[in-house]
């Protein structure tokens, strides 16, 4: 974990507003009927009109703007001719580049009218990761955000995703530590007072285990539940403060 300076907290800052600002205005247009595509088109276009750059396009040779994960796809979804239909819930992931710093975020949206077990899932997911920020501060540890998670998630009846998680971030996409969603406390790598990171839960219906995809000349994978289930996720970028964390990515 890098400690960032005071001109870069304030550069951390704004382009984590930006990609708040980025993930609500695209997600504002989601609807049945859309493709994955089109969304990705729109996140592309609004990033490069504030003039910044999508992160996820070329990154390991990624082939889009953004992700976009569709009910049972766990992570990484590739935007494509996919149309989404009522009843789905679709991640919307966006990184921006701003000044050389990155801003990541996410959010898992309704399409039209959800079931119950979407609508439920989703927001076990939104609370599982405030119940990981809750937990960000100086001196803490990962084990202390990932215990905190596993424990809420686990009580709602779900299952988090254990190998895929959360990083350090700045002037690199992913950078030191790993931020599992999973963990035990005062293990795991000690937060530092000027720190940036994600938290970002993954959780899933059950247990089943996770299916890895490739991606055609991209080192990234993306990936599914093994028996269709659904899988949720949110995530924000958080400064570790003098007082404890500062949530970069939202906006008014």
């Amino acid at each position: 974990m890098t400690r960032k300076t005071a001109s870069d907290v304030a550069a951390m800052e704004k382009v984590g507003r930006l990609a708040a600002e980025t993930l609500k205005y695209a997600g504002s247009f989601i609807k049945a009927g859309m493709t994955t595509e089109e969304i990705d088109k729109i996140v592309h276009e609004y990033t490069l009109s504030k003039g910044a750059k999508p992160a996820p396009l070329g990154y390991h040779g990624f082939p889009k703007a953004s992700c976009t994960s569709v009910n049972e796809v766990v992570c990484h979804g590739v935007p494509d001719s996919t149309v989404l239909k009522d009843g789905d819930i679709v991640n919307l992931d966006v990184t921006c580049i701003l000044n050389g710093f990155h801003g990541d975020t996410s959010r898992t949206f309704f399409v039209g009218d959800v079931s119950d077990a979407a609508k439920n899932i989703t927001d076990a997911a939104f609370e599982a990761m405030n119940k990981g920020i809750e937990q960000v501060k100086a001196g803490n540890t990962t084990g202390d955000i990932g215990f905190a998670i596993n424990k809420y998630v686990t009580r709602r009846g779900y299952h988090i995703v254990r190998d895929i998680g959360g990083h350090g971030i700045g002037k690199k996409f992913h950078e030191e530590p790993f931020v599992p969603s999973y963990g035990k406390k005062g293990k795991g790598a000690k937060l530092i007072k000027w720190g940036c990171l994600t938290v970002e839960p993954m959780i899933n219906e059950t247990d089943a285990r996770i299916i890895e995809h490739d991606i055609k000349d991209s080192s990234i994978k993306w990936y599914t539940t093994e028996d269709s289930c659904l899988s949720a996720q949110f995530e924000h970028t958080v400064l570790i403060t003098d007082e404890g964390y500062q949530i970069l990515t939202v906006c008014d």
